[in-house]
């Protein structure tokens, strides 16, 4: 029998309650690489209209970043920029950097959190949007970092021929990157 907290209102919790929680909590943070990689699998089969699926174009990008020699973190950003593309429709890139923010590097998390508006560059003006969007951010000091991401890595990930990397490549690398978290609220708390 699992042993549960019983206040009904979060100001009413003790320390006694966080005792019986904390336990809990950490094992589903253990869980997380999963619940990640199994939410990729939901891009499995949604082409969205694109030549190939969403799940092929992620491993794919995630591939040429790797066979070009990036590091574990720039390749699990690589592999989930699009992860948000079933529950943010119209934000995705926001969704996959609420996902890495508390493992990636300031760089990589911009790069994530901003790759749509530069990706935007191959295809806005085809959609009636403005395809210099990005040159809003030409200051940024993540600007050219989340550029050459497109250019090298999400732009030409969309060949059904290309090479793609099985999931099961990545998920040591995703596990490895997700082991820790470097910035969280939390982090304090996860230490003890």
């Amino acid at each position: 029998m699992t042993v549960r907290a019983t206040f009904t209102r979060m100001e009413d919790s003790t320390q006694a309650d966080w005792v019986l929680i904390m336990p809990e909590a950490m094992k589903m943070a253990r869980a997380l690489p999963d619940r990640v990689l199994a939410h990729l699998q939901l891009l499995d089969g949604d082409f969205g209209g694109f030549p190939i699926d969403r799940l092929s174009h992620c491993r794919q990008s995630a591939t040429l970043a790797y066979r070009d020699g990036r590091d574990e973190e720039y390749v699990v950003c690589a592999l989930l920029h699009d992860i948000g593309d079933t529950l943010g429709s119209y934000n995705h890139p926001d969704i996959a950097a609420a996902i890495l923010k508390p493992f990636v590097s300031e760089a990589n998390l911009w790069m994530v959190q901003h790759h749509g508006i530069f990706q935007g560059y191959n295809f806005f003006h085809h959609i009636g949007l403005d395809r210099h969007m990005r040159d809003q951010f030409k200051d940024h000091p993540f600007s050219a970092l989340t550029a050459e991401f497109v250019e090298k890595y999400d732009n030409p990930a969309f060949d059904g021929q290309a090479e793609m990397l099985p999931l099961s490549f990545f998920e040591p690398m995703l596990r490895r990157v997700m082991a820790a978290p470097r910035q969280s609220v939390y982090k304090a708390a996860l230490e003890k």
